[in-house]
């Protein structure tokens, strides 16, 4: 097989295909690399690779290369560690989840007649749609279908491991349960879509009011749970006075209708003798306090 026929295969191929010299100066770019990088290939043939993608040029990257001109390594670029290696645009719809194109890339050497090493391959794959797909998985596994926020499984998983890590490093760990107060109401007077709504909002809320390293989840029908990492309990009771303020002052709009709620909220901050679900017991039972207390408010236990 002549090399023209060669030529011609690779630029059919569904992936990208770049051939470098020793001097990491790019020797071969298919017509995938040139579509997609929008790089003409007689632009880019015979020029250094880091002109074009400078950001490229890491100490991991160079070593790779040199494992592989020196002994005829593989090096391979995962996906989930690198994401990818050129930055594209996505290919597909299936890309509304990244910003650029996931792709999984093999690096490998290319030897002469004699066996000696003359230059690198390096193959490029669009990954994003698993990439997405996986991505989805995880969601399922993780967020509740209806408010978009954590589930219940993944709030115990994760208080677990603050719990377990709370004790390796005694920082301080607190945990607020809360509850919509009088929910059934809504359901009865406007409507299970109403009462959906509201849940939605609530979370939206309340996702929006804690800090990037908390975690909201909705622990079941219109109670949700919020865990917070390196919090001590003053500043939990701050966080739960942000949310009940917050979600009174809410309206949601519904056929019509305004539709105002408040929330009552349980507090408990990790002791030394606590376990996950000690814990979870505190802030429901203080949850238990709040509501036949008068409601709209919070109490610590």
């Amino acid at each position: 097989m002549t090399l023209n026929e060669l030529t011609q295969i690779f630029d059919t191929v569904n992936f990208g295909l770049v051939v470098l010299d020793r001097d990491i100066k790019i020797q071969y770019w298919n017509r995938w690399m040139a579509m997609h990088s929008g790089i003409p290939t007689d632009q880019i043939i015979g020029e250094p690779l880091f002109d074009f993608f400078p950001h490229l040029s890491t100490p991991s990257f160079n070593k790779n290369c040199k494992a592989v001109l020196s002994f005829g390594n593989f090096a391979f670029f995962s996906q989930k560690l690198h994401r990818f290696l050129f930055p594209f645009k996505p290919d597909s719809s299936f890309g509304y989840r990244f910003d650029l194109m996931q792709q999984s890339c093999t690096m490998g050497p290319l030897r002469s007649d004699d066996n000696s090493i003359t230059g690198l391959f390096l193959i490029v794959q669009d990954v994003t749609e698993l990439a997405t797909y996986e991505q989805k998985l995880v969601e399922m596994n993780t967020k509740d279908a209806l408010t978009g926020i954590y589930n219940r499984r993944f709030l115990e998983s994760r208080l677990k491991d603050e719990c377990d890590r709370q004790r390796r490093h005694a920082q301080q760990l607190s945990l607020i349960m809360i509850d919509i107060d009088f929910f059934k109401n809504v359901n009865d007077s406007y409507g299970h879509q109403c009462g959906d709504m509201v849940l939605q909002s609530v979370a939206a809320k309340a996702a929006s009011i804690i800090r990037s390293t908390d975690f909201i989840a909705r622990y079941g029908g219109e109670e949700f749970c919020c865990l917070l990492p390196e919090t001590n309990a003053a500043a939990a009771e701050i966080v739960a006075e942000n949310l009940r303020k917050h979600i009174e002052e809410m309206e949601n709009s519904f056929e019509n209708n305004v539709v105002k709620v408040t929330i009552s909220l349980g507090i408990s901050s990790f002791v030394s003798e606590d376990s996950p679900d000690s814990l979870l017991k505190r802030a429901d039972d203080a949850l238990y306090q709040a509501k036949h207390s008068g409601r709209n408010r919070f109490v610590r236990r």
